[in-house]
């Protein structure tokens, strides 16, 4: 079992002026090459938005681009018709394939909305583009692994074009979750608040975690926590 913790204290982080980001792997202005990914999970950005900012409108391609909202609120608009806003529970998972525009902006005039950026490595280039999104309530990520994305809309998730799961949990302090591993597959859990032991291994807010080798993952709760888990080909 191999166990390799990327803390959130060693993320890369960019400020500008109305964004504040921290990048769990090498993206844009911050390259390293230690850090470009784990199999196909290329990004994972934790961004804070300034009331009634965000990102104008810029293309994609060839990318499986997924938001989870932690606070506030996440407004979208794209090429392929989507027109919505993301909030807390939400989950909203594009394929830019041969190409799409969208703009995310924070529909709060009064305060920062911060959300999980996460791109995708699609299993291959030029995929019709295609929108998606859906609420999870609190209730059935509580105390549990839900199913949020995946590659064939199994337990009413989203789909994207890769053999890639990624599940949501809120775990009350001392609870446990189990999740078992293929032969061959990998795993990343991500932080978003709280603290977890996983098989041994303390994670804090912000932490991620590599995980190969192992067939089972046992999720334990210092802390009330809520965590992303993928399981990846």
């Amino acid at each position: 079992m191999t166990i390799q913790v990327r803390p959130s204290e060693a993320r890369g982080h960019a400020r500008h002026g109305w964004l504040d980001s921290h990048h769990s792997f090498s993206f844009g202005h911050y390259y390293d090459e230690a850090h470009m990914g784990f199999r196909s999970l290329r990004v994972i950005n934790e961004d804070r938005i300034d009331p009634a900012s965000g990102f104008p409108t810029h293309p994609h391609r060839d990318m499986e681009i997924i938001s989870y909202v932690v606070e506030g609120a996440l407004a979208h608009r794209d090429t392929t018709g989507a027109d919505g806003v993301i909030r807390p529970g939400d989950i909203q998972a594009m394929s830019a394939g041969t190409g799409v525009r969208h703009s995310e902006f924070n529909d709060l005039i009064d305060a920062k909305t911060r959300f999980l950026q996460i791109w995708i490595v699609p299993n291959k280039a030029g995929h019709q583009p295609r929108y998606g999104q859906i609420a999870i309530p609190d209730a059935d990520k509580k105390n549990a692994l839900r199913l949020l994305v995946g590659p064939d809309d199994r337990e009413g998730s989203l789909r994207i074009n890769q053999d890639a799961l990624i599940y949501g949990s809120l775990l009350d302090a001392g609870k446990t979750v189990t999740h078992e591993l293929a032969q061959g597959r990998g795993a990343w859990v991500q932080v978003v608040d709280g603290e977890i032991d996983v098989n041994g291994t303390v994670l804090k807010s912000g932490d991620g975690a590599q995980i190969e080798d192992v067939a089972k993952l046992t999720v334990t709760a210092k802390q009330d926590t809520e965590f992303l888990l993928f399981d990846l080909a």
